[in-house]
């Protein structure tokens, strides 16, 4: 089992999802049950077995949220600047 400075981790960290995973994992090596350690966090007991699963497959590293893209605009970047200048120039009020 990987072992890392968690209490450290978590008060670096500034992502508050990031560090209810990092507090999940210490009380998982402190060796608590997963039923314990979700009622403590208020979370399901599915979301601290994917991140323990996750854990002792790729280490910390593996908890950090990836990007999430979503869905591509469907305006162009030149009909974007058109629409925001349409929109600045016909404002009744200057602020919008």
């Amino acid at each position: 089992m990987m072992t890392s400075d968690f209490p450290k981790l978590i008060r670096e960290t500034s992502d508050a999802r990031m560090r209810t995973r990092l507090l999940a994992i210490s009380h998982f090596v402190d060796g608590k049950s997963r039923t314990q350690i979700a009622k403590y966090l208020k979370v399901s007991r599915t979301s601290v077995n994917n991140w323990v699963v996750t854990y002792l497959k790729n280490g910390v590293e593996g908890l950090v949220e990836k990007q999430h893209t979503g869905r591509p605009p469907r305006l162009t970047e030149d009909q974007l600047s058109q629409l925001k200048l349409y929109i600045t120039s016909n404002a009744i009020k200057p602020e919008g």
